[in-house]
């Protein structure tokens, strides 16, 4: 780990009082939250179902809308699943899911009947744990809404106990007239894997949203994620952010597969990918730990000249979240 790193608090704001949020709800009000405001009318998209491995298996189309009346909100999602291989049976609808949420910016309840369980936004950012008795499968979705306000880069990791069954996730949109495009546009990059550029050296850069565990606005962080290829496999990673947090490392990255390994010598750790959309695990030289998801919007192949990037990062102090960190990354060669 770099000297930028070693001996730095990674939230100037951190102290005792500022603990995770109370596990209890905030009562539904008679005007919706700032999340419920932000996810308001209905989200198409065709969102890709892969494999514990990261195969792809089909698409799920779906309409999914979160409907705030009279101080109540449901939730309902209509698709139907194309392909899905063994896990057809499984993923395929027999009706539209429909389930009540209580509304809130700190903890959002779902009460069922189709899934139950907590969602935590972070401004524009949700990460959201709950169970779906019809898949018969635990969620975890992230769930991030661009700053175009009308896309959302989402995912859901499915579990059976702490196991990886499946996962789904895809771009979404808003916008009716953008429907049409977007749905071409997930049929055609919905299975392109996550391979960086493998002989073009680049940045992907951007200024990212930083908020503490409490659910509080911590600032900005300027993200910048250089890229310098070694050979088809591996790539050398140099990761600085500054502003509201100041990090800085560098790790060899090896690809194989759907895997990458980061070997050092300033975070450790492996990610898989699930077509365009890479989830890491890192361990950095010290205390701190990072969980993430880096999730390419466009997806052609090669990922480079024009590509966007929407990142989504979990801090740890030891086994304590820390800090949430996402935003939009663009490239540009070097």
């Amino acid at each position: 780990m770099t000297a930028a790193l070693e001996g730095t608090e990674p939230l100037a704001t951190a102290d005792p009082e500022r603990a995770a949020p109370p596990a209890t709800a905030e009562p539904e009000g008679t005007e919706p939250s700032e999340w419920q405001r932000r996810i308001t009318g209905e989200w198409v998209g065709r969102p890709s179902l892969f494999a514990a491995d990261g195969t792809w298996l089909g698409f799920e189309d779906i309409r999914r809308s979160s409907v705030f009346d009279n101080g109540a909100t449901t939730y309902v999602m209509d698709g139907a699943l194309t392909g899905g291989g063994p896990m057809a049976g499984q993923f395929k609808l027999g009706a539209p899911f429909a389930f009540g949420v209580v509304d809130s910016d700190r903890n959002r309840v779902y009460t069922g009947p189709d899934f139950h369980g907590t969602g935590q936004p972070y401004g524009s950012f949700v990460d959201a744990h709950y169970y779906g008795p019809g898949w018969q499968v635990d969620l975890n979705t992230w769930n991030q809404v661009l700053p175009d306000g009308r896309t959302q880069a989402y995912s859901s990791v499915l579990h059976q106990g702490p196991a990886v069954v499946g996962v789904f996730n895809g771009v979404y949109t808003r916008d009716p007239e953008r429907v049409a495009e977007l749905l071409e546009s997930e049929t055609r990059c919905g299975a392109v894997p996550y391979i960086l550029p493998t002989k073009e050296a680049g940045t992907y850069s951007g200024t990212c949203e930083l908020w503490g565990a409490d659910q509080k606005p911590c600032g900005t962080v300027g993200v910048s994620i250089a890229l310098e290829p070694i050979d088809l496999l591996r790539t050398r990673r140099r990761v600085t952010w500054t502003g509201a947090l100041e990090r800085e490392y560098t790790a060899e990255v090896r690809r194989d597969g759907f895997r990458s390994f980061y070997e050092g010598p300033g975070a450790w750790g492996n990610a898989l990918a699930y077509g365009r959309a890479c989830y890491p695990s890192l361990h950095f030289t010290d205390v701190w730990k990072l969980k993430g998801r880096e999730f390419m919007i466009d997806a052609e192949p090669g990922m480079g000249a024009g590509a966007t990037m929407a990142v989504a990062y979990e801090l740890f102090d030891g086994n304590v979240l820390s800090a949430v960190v996402h935003g939009v990354l663009a490239w540009s060669p070097s």
